[in-house]
Order: structure tokens, then sequence, then C-alpha cells
């Protein structure tokens, strides 16, 4: 009787466990239909807004605009908030780091497709440990339907490749992420969002907690002066909330810069200021004060009639 009982109990835990694992699929599943409908509806609503191009000015600032891309940017991030959480002092994050991210546009009659390569190299000055983050590939993908001139929508698969353990995770993650952006007069705005799972055995976590990552949320706002080139914006300010901690983070802050527009390319340079205004409930660090240089040149594409 002993025996069989515990048979009972071994297969009415796998039952469980493949339930857990069928339900956070089916979640998933259900956040891109829902995310694609809205994206949808969206660009119906907007389509017919305005028939009015896109300025090569814009088009330089705009990470969803039909062109090659190629962005090289520093990033320093030499303090932290040291606060208390749960009960012990709030850990640090990196020290700084390089990046590399390039966009190779496929722009087809009906659609086009953003696929975009993220690279960056970590430096922990305290322990003197270094190496490649989480490599990101991205393909943003933007129906004919939703791309209305002066601004466009999408959405697309988003896959996280393993990083050196010293200064990231050593493991797959897969996901997705979306754009909604507008250009009206001098002024530029939009949302990106992004959500992605780690690759692993969810019955190998401990319990309550998700394979999910942080969804990252992030909205800006730039005004362009003029004629000038010059701009200001806000920073790269990703709100994150952590479904595991039900924590939320929001860094703030701002950049400036200017754009030089060429006659078959355009070059885009700025300085960024960032802090931290929302961590207290968030448990992973949360910088004091964050400072980048980015250069970004890029050549637009015809898309295909």
């Amino acid at each position: 009787m002993e025996l069989i009982t515990l048979e009972e109990s071994i297969f009415k835990e796998k039952i469980i466990k493949q339930k857990k694992i069928k339900t956070m699929k089916m979640r998933k599943y259900v956040i891109i239909v829902l995310l694609a409908f809205g994206v949808n509806a969206f660009a119906q609503e907007e389509g017919e807004a305005s028939e009015e191009g896109q300025s090569r000015e814009s088009m330089a600032m705009d990470a969803t605009a039909t062109q090659w891309s190629f962005q090289f940017a520093y990033q320093s991030m030499p303090d932290y908030h040291n606060d208390i959480v749960n009960g012990s002092p709030r850990s640090a994050g990196l020290d700084n780091y390089l990046q590399l991210r390039i966009v190779a546009p496929v722009p087809l009659k009906n659609i086009t497709i953003l696929p975009r390569l993220t690279l960056r190299h970590y430096e922990k000055v305290e322990t003197g440990k270094s190496g490649m983050g989480n490599t990101e590939l991205f393909a943003l993908i933007i129906p004919k339907a939703t791309d209305w001139g002066t601004g466009r929508a999408g959405i697309g698969p988003l896959i996280t490749t393993p990083g050196n353990k010293d200064v990231a995770k050593d493991e797959w993650g897969y996901g997705f992420a979306a754009a909604i952006v507008n250009n009206s007069g001098q002024w530029f705005y939009g949302l990106l969002f992004t959500q992605t799972w780690r690759s692993i055995d969810p019955s190998t976590l401990p319990a309550g907690v998700s394979d999910s990552n942080p969804l990252g949320i992030a909205p800006f706002l730039a005004y362009r002066f003029g004629t000038t080139g010059m701009y200001l914006q806000t920073a790269d300010m990703v709100a994150l909330y952590d479904w595991n901690t039900k924590g939320f983070y929001l860094p703030i802050g701002a950049r400036f810069g200017k754009v030089w527009v060429m006659e078959k390319a355009s070059w885009n340079a700025y300085i960024e200021y960032k802090t931290s205004a929302i961590y207290k409930d968030w448990e992973g660090p949360a910088v004091k004060n964050s400072y980048r240089l980015n250069l970004s040149y890029t050549i637009p594409v015809g898309k295909k009639k």
C-alpha cells in the first residue's frame, strides 16, 4: 500500500508540473496574440492620419525606420544605491559596458523586417571580471498596413544567447518585442517593450518562481530644435516589472544630441544621464548615476513598390 501511495504521489506531481508548463506556454501565446491585435487596431486608427513622409532628421533618431544602422555606445554606471533590501544591503550592478548594435533592413513589398543584433561587453571593476553579456537578436516585423509614413508599429521575435557567467546569465532566452512610434511636427514619441522567458526546465525552479524575465516598458519623447539638428529626448528609460517578486523599477533621465544629415547617410551623436526614480520594491541593482556616450551611423533604404 505504501508503494502504491508513493507511485500515485509521483504521478500526481508529474501531472501538476505538466499543467504548470502548459499554463505558462498558453499565457505567452495569449500575450502575443493580444499584442498583435492591439498593434493592428492602433495602425487602423492612425494609418490615414498623414501622408507626409518622415524627415531624415527624425529617421536618424528612429530605431524602427527602414535603414542600415551601426550604433556604438559606452555606458558608465560608477555608483549604485546601497539601501537595505530584504535585510541586506542592495547589491551593486556592473560598472560599465561597450555596445555595438547593427540593424540590417529587409524591405519587401508588403512588409519590412528589421533584424537587429546587439553585442555588449561588460566590466566589473571591483572584482576585475569582464566579458560578453547576453547577445540579443531581434527581428522587428512591420506590415505595410502598420506603417503610416510618419510612424509605424511592429512586433517580432527576440532571442538572447548565453553570456559570460561572470557578468551575465549563462542561458538562452526567448520572447518578443514590440514598438509603436510616431512623428508630429518637431515631436517624436513612442513606446517600446519586451518580454522574454528563460529557456530552462520550469520544474527545476523553486516553488512560486516562474521562468519569466521582467517585463520591460520603455516610453520615450523627443523634441527637435528647428533645423539645427539638435534635440532633447528622454533617456533610455526601461521600466521593469518583476513577475516573481512584484517589484517595479523605473529609471529617469535625459539625453541631448545632434543629427548631421548627409546626401546618403546620417550621423547621430548624443550624451545621456540617468538615475533611478522608483526602486524601493525592486530587489535588483538600482543605479545612482549613469552616463552614456553614443554615436550612430544610418543609411536609409528605399522600400520595394
